[in-house]
Parts: C-alpha cells; sequence; structure tokens
C-alpha cells in the first residue's frame, strides 16, 4: 500500500470522515449478524406457543388452583421416602 500525501488538512478531514463512515458501517453490519444469529438460534415462534399454552392452562380459577398445589407435589417429591 503506497503512501497518500496531502496537500491540505482539507483532504486529511476528508478521508478521516470517510473511515469513520466506513467503521460505522461495519459495527452495523456487525450487530445485524448478531441479531440474525440470535434469531436463528431461538425460534421465537415455539417460545410464543409455549407463552400462549402456559397462559391458557394457568389463568381462571383452575390455574391459581394449579399454581398453589405445584410446590405442595414439588415438596412431596423432595420429602418422599424412598423405598428399594
Amino acid at each position: 500500500m503506497e503512501k497518500k500525501k496531502y496537500s491540505s488538512y482539507a483532504q486529511i478531514e476528508h478521508d478521516l470522515e470517510i473511515l469513520k463512515v466506513e467503521k460505522e458501517i461495519h459495527y452495523q453490519r456487525m450487530l445485524l449478524s448478531i441479531e440474525k444469529t440470535k434469531e436463528s438460534i431461538i425460534p421465537s415462534k415455539t417460545v410464543s406457543f409455549v407463552e400462549t399454552i402456559y397462559d391458557n392452562v394457568f389463568s381462571g380459577s383452575i390455574g391459581t388452583i394449579i399454581k398453589m398445589a405445584i410446590p405442595y407435589v414439588i415438596n412431596w417429591f423432595i420429602n418422599r421416602k424412598r423405598g428399594y
């Protein structure tokens, strides 16, 4: 790469501005690439589907009863005597 010779500060400022814009472009491309990777790893439709099912199951009076019973069931599994 050949060194560039400048004859004025305006030329230097112009090249610095170009480099700044190129840097910002590369940064935005990197962010977009990261977002695409996250979207491909985390299936958002599946997550929203599970959330919908959770909301439907745990809504209303039956949902309240289930929410109250879950800690007791977990506690029972933890504290039960293991029979062989």
